[in-house]
C-alpha cells in the first residue's frame, strides 16, 4: 500500500478527506510525519500547518489552531477546532483572503510554546 486515508474534520465539517502518500503535522512536543503503514498513535496537535503530499505529488496545506490526531496503519484522522485550507490551486484573489484567514486562526492562539514567526513563515510560503 502506497497511500494512507487523510481526513480532516472542523466543528463546521470536513474540510479534507482523500488517499494521500504522507501528511506532515504539527505535534505539542513538534512537527511528525506520517506514512503508510504508521505505528498506531494519538496525539495533541498544536498551531501549525498540515503539509499534504497527495497522490499525484502535488501539496496541499491547512493552516490549523488546535487538535488532535489518531493514526492507524491505513488511516489518519485529524479533529481541529478551527482551520483554513491554503489550496494553491486557486484564483489568486481567494489565496490571497485564505492567508489572511490563516494569519488570523493561527494569531488567535496563546500558547507560548510555538514560535508563531515560524508558523506565519510557513503560511506565507504558499503565496
Amino acid at each position: 500500500m502506497d497511500t494512507i486515508k487523510l481526513s480532516i474534520v472542523t466543528p463546521n465539517g470536513e474540510i479534507f478527506n482523500s488517499d494521500v502518500k504522507s501528511v506532515t503535522l504539527p505535534g505539542k512536543e513538534g512537527e511528525f510525519g506520517v506514512l503508510p503503514s504508521h505505528s498506531s498513535l494519538v496525539s495533541s496537535l498544536t498551531v501549525g500547518v498540515i503539509e499534504i503530499l497527495k497522490k499525484d505529488a502535488s501539496t496541499e496545506a491547512v493552516a490549523i489552531n488546535w487538535g488532535h490526531v489518531k493514526v492507524s496503519e491505513d488511516s489518519v484522522d485529524v479533529l481541529v477546532d478551527g482551520a483554513v485550507s491554503l489550496s494553491s490551486g486557486d484564483a489568486e484573489s481567494d489565496i490571497s483572503e485564505k492567508l489572511k484567514l490563516a494569519k488570523e486562526l493561527v494569531s488567535s492562539v496563546q500558547d507560548s510554546n510555538v514560535s508563531m514567526a515560524a508558523v506565519e513563515a510557513k503560511i506565507n510560503s504558499f503565496s
